[in-house]
């Protein structure tokens, strides 16, 4: 069967694009693969409807960027023999939530290229995810604020999750953890430089006294959220959303978590920023 002619439908002027044309349960071309993969570079975020897939077809989206990343920490299928799909879950007894804005893992050497996340069971509403890109933020700073932002360095880590690691997976963390990253950091593929902290994980701006850290880290945080540099995508079930991690930030929208919510996510390991 012919593939389908890929429809985009942009959500906002900064980012983010519902996709349609596309059965992930299908087997793809490689024409296909590439054309998602620009859709992507162009887009930051993309967002697809009734994939309902299985574990397989999961993995093989993240596959087609590149090796998937087993997280440290966070539970997974692994006992089903799919390390590589973390399982994100709330409810009335579990509301954990990823309520701060962050990009993925950003404390390891090699922060992930990105993500494919898929609603598995989702609330009549709330729980939306917003999403914030880091190229449009950077790209609206003076130039005065990029130059002097790209000779610096920030330390990330990962002690957010070591509350529920076992000493193994403190370990882990330990053994992959970073020791800065560029503030302003370098898309290996497009060359566009992007706002490269997140409130979640950058702890210090390198070579700086604490309050001035404090006081930079906090504007460009605030400055990275703002509605013109942000889209929102609410969920239905089988849902998906892929997103590139080098370029953008993400946050789940806390105004129900008590309403019970599984995501599955798949992540694709990247490069270290430069």
């Amino acid at each position: 069967m012919a593939e389908q002619t890929l429809q985009v439908e942009r959500l906002t002027a900064t980012l983010g694009a519902e996709v349609s044309g596309v059965d992930f349960r299908e087997p793809m071309s490689a024409e296909r693969e590439k054309e998602i993969h620009e859709t992507l570079l162009k887009h930051q975020v993309l967002f697809f409807r009734d994939q309902d897939l299985s574990p397989d077809q999961h993995k093989a989206i993240g596959e087609s960027f590149g090796e998937l990343h087993v997280h440290p920490v966070l539970p997974s299928r692994a006992e089903e023999g799919h390390p590589e799909i973390v399982v994100l879950q709330s409810g009335p007894q579990l509301p954990f939530v990823a309520d701060s804005w962050h990009s993925d893992v950003t404390f390891e050497r090699k922060p992930p290229l990105g993500s494919v996340l898929r609603g598995v069971l989702i609330p009549d509403q709330g729980g939306d995810t917003l999403f914030a890109s880091t190229t449009a933020a950077f790209d609206g700073l003076s130039d005065s604020m990029q130059r002097m932002l790209s000779g610096l360095e920030a330390e990330h880590d990962g002690g957010v999750f070591s509350y529920i690691a076992n000493e193994n997976q403190k370990k882990d963390l330990a053994k992959n953890q970073a020791t800065a990253h560029p503030v302003v950091r370098t898309h290996p593929e497009t060359g566009r430089k992007s706002i490269y902290v997140n409130a979640t994980f950058t702890t210090r701006i390198k070579d700086m006294k604490p309050r001035e850290s404090e006081a930079l880290l906090g504007f460009l945080y605030t400055h990275t959220i703002g509605p013109e540099y942000t889209c929102r995508f609410r969920w239905r079930t089988n849902s998906i959303a892929i997103w590139d991690n080098r370029c953008t930030q993400h946050r789940v929208a806390t105004d129900d978590i008590k309403a019970p919510r599984r995501m599955e996510r798949v992540t694709v390991i990247g490069d270290e920023p430069y």
